[in-house]
């Protein structure tokens, strides 16, 4: 079995690589504690300088695994404790460590997968890049600090255009 995120160290370089080719990088819940736990450790680490996270070439990451959705309670109250204890805690992390982070974005950033590359310092896309806030799509709203991050670093009238209308850009 391998590893839902790989983690290395190199020249003063931490790297985090989304590890899920088969599911587009797309995360499960025990991923997001990986990931701030791996965040935390590099942001600890005094031999680190900057983190990376990326997902490889095919695809940065698709969001959350629909599939892992499923074993969420459907009540209000339960989804709202998991939105803010379990998704939420990679964007809490990266809003807290010192160290810049950098998104090296290749193939999709979708959802939440773009929200996370736009809570980054910086974002690297490659030509194969293509971001969507495609919650509409799915009929839902969209709630991983995208609606926070896109107008800040776009402005409000093409942040609200992709967010209403799930458009890819690339």
């Amino acid at each position: 079995m391998t590893e839902d995120i790989l983690y290395s160290v190199t020249n003063a370089v931490a790297t985090l690589t989304l590890n899920r080719p088969a599911r587009r990088n797309a995360f499960t819940l025990s991923m997001v504690n990986l990931w701030a736990d791996l965040l935390l450790r590099a942001d600890a680490d005094p031999d680190v300088r900057v983190i990376v996270i990326t997902g490889g070439n095919e695809a940065f990451c698709a969001g959350i695994d629909l599939d892992a959705l499923g074993a969420v309670d459907p009540s209000a109250l339960a989804r709202r404790e998991f939105l803010t204890k379990d998704i939420h805690r990679v964007a809490l992390t990266l809003d807290r460590i010192d160290k810049p982070v950098i998104a090296a974005v290749a193939g999709s950033a979708v959802g939440a997968g773009m929200d996370m590359a736009l809570m980054c310092d910086m974002r690297i896309a490659a030509e194969s890049a293509r971001f969507s806030a495609a919650y509409v799509r799915l009929g839902v709203v969209p709630g991983d600090g995208g609606c926070y991050y896109l107008p800040r670093l776009i402005g409000t009238a093409k942040a609200l255009e992709l967010l209403l209308t799930g458009d890819t850009v690339t």
